[in-house]
Parts: structure tokens; C-alpha cells; sequence
């Protein structure tokens, strides 16, 4: 059960992060260097969640 808690966190992570990254490309002017920050961050989380579930 702690493995699929640790997915969930992450996937609740990926979600929260798609929404920051979403709010900031909407702004008038969006923050390039945030934007590729937040992508990195959740093309990590997209990762290690995959690996997780690879690993069940």
C-alpha cells in the first residue's frame, strides 16, 4: 500500500504542476525560465511515477 501512496502523491504532484505551468503560460507575459523550470519538474514526476508503476 505505500507504493500506491507514493504514486498518488504523485500523481497529485504532476496534476498541481500542470496547473502552475498552465497559470503561468496564461499570464501576459509568461516567465520563460519558470515555464522550463515547471516542465522539467514534471517531466521528473511523469518519470519516477512510471517507474513506480513498472516496478509493481
Amino acid at each position: 500500500m505505500k507504493l500506491q501512496s507514493r504514486i498518488d502523491s504523485l500523481a497529485t504532484r504532476h496534476a498541481t504542476l500542470e496547473e502552475r505551468i498552465s497559470d503561468e503560460d496564461h499570464r501576459p507575459r509568461p516567465d520563460g525560465a519558470a515555464l522550463t523550470q515547471l516542465k522539467l519538474e514534471k517531466l521528473r514526476v511523469k518519470q519516477e511515477i512510471e517507474r513506480l508503476r513498472a516496478n509493481c
